[in-house]
């Protein structure tokens, strides 16, 4: 064996000599070094949020890495019509598929429908039925954050959102949250529905804004925010966690060890353009900051990135000020360049 100097790094590497049949030691990213994001020419991101001054209102921001993101439209709302917590999602028919609510009274989910992004149209309603729910007796009629899942295997749509039970006030406004459970839908138009809404999860637990992700390796994964209020007994409370199953509709076990600080919220996950990370980003709340934790798989080895500090050198990732929550999803170059022109001139 032989050391030789890296003299371009900072740091020493060992190189083997190959020996009959062995690999070599490929030389590992040194710690702390530079970094250069690839970028693949043919992929780009959206990221359909609303703002810490705008709650609600669609505003749109895009990256070609998945980790510097740059505001569109000068920073104004890129749809008037719209009010929600982001969530779009690609249809097996190739359009984009937009929901919202006007608020959590709302009584109605609001669907549009685009084919490039820059316009939207109105596609339809729906209106859950959330009485006499199984496990989930006297739900309020309080719908929030509804988000959109297609799964390509089943050609259909998830839809899902959380709903509370019970009522809280000024001595108890955790007990609010603590009775937040995520229910689901399913339809294969957006046009009707099957049957009435169910819990996603089975467990006794609070959760409110879940994703799902289907997982290369098989099965889904659920990305939740666990929506207890942390304590010694729930020291898990208002994190991002994730529960991984074989099925869409699961079941799913209990979740796994936070990939996230305590009071992050609205999870939101795309995979790397090199195909080999995942990308969580999550909202320190409210409007603070977002946070962004990285894997090679959805099982892990899950570590939190550093983004926003203020240090140039430290920063892995840069947010624009004042975003908060929606869904960021891959889109085309050519998707990409297309936003830029609608809503930038470039």
């Amino acid at each position: 064996m032989a050391i030789f100097r890296w003299t371009r790094g900072v740091a020493l590497v060992l190189v083997a000599l190959v020996a009959a049949g062995a690999a070599p030691v490929t030389a590992q990213e040194v710690p702390g070094g530079p970094v250069t994001p690839y970028v693949d020419p043919a992929k780009a991101y959206l990221f359909a949020h609303m703002t810490k001054e705008r709650y609600g209102v669609l505003h749109y921001s895009v990256s070609l890495d998945g980790l510097h993101w740059t505001r569109l439209n000068g920073g104004k709302p890129v749809f008037d019509a719209y009010h929600g917590h982001a969530s779009i999602a690609r249809g097996g028919d190739g359009r984009y598929y937009l929901v919202g609510n006007n608020s959590d009274e709302d009584p109605l989910i609001r669907f549009w429908v685009s084919d490039d992004l820059v316009r939207w149209a109105p596609f339809g309603t729906y209106r859950p039925d959330l009485k006499d729910i199984p496990g989930h007796p006297h739900a309020l009629q309080r719908i929030g954050a509804p988000k959109l899942t297609f799964d390509t295997p089943s050609g259909t749509f998830l839809l899902t959102w959380h709903t509370p039970n019970e009522n809280g006030d000024a001595r108890d406004p955790e007990r609010y949250w603590a009775s937040q459970r995520t229910l689901y839908v399913r339809s294969k138009d957006l046009r009707t529905f099957e049957g009435k809404p169910r819990r996603l999860f089975s467990w006794d637990m609070a959760t409110i804004d879940t994703v799902l992700q289907p997982d290369p390796r098989g099965g889904y994964c659920a990305i939740v925010k666990d929506e207890r209020y942390p304590s010694y007994q729930w020291t898990t409370g208002k994190t991002i966690r994730m529960s991984c199953a074989a099925q869409l509709l699961g079941p799913y076990p209990l979740p796994g060890a936070p990939l996230s600080p305590n009071f992050r919220e609205a999870p939101t996950l795309v995979r790397a353009p090199n195909g080999l990370d995942w990308l969580l980003y999550y909202e320190q709340y409210a409007g603070t900051s977002y946070g962004l934790s990285m894997a090679p798989t959805l099982q892990g080895p899950w570590y939190q990135v550093s983004g926003n500090t203020g240090v140039a050198a430290w920063n892995r990732f840069e947010m624009p000020a004042g975003v908060r929550h929606g869904s960021m999803l891959e889109i085309s170059r050519q998707a990409y360049d297309a936003l830029r022109a609608a809503f930038d001139g470039d």
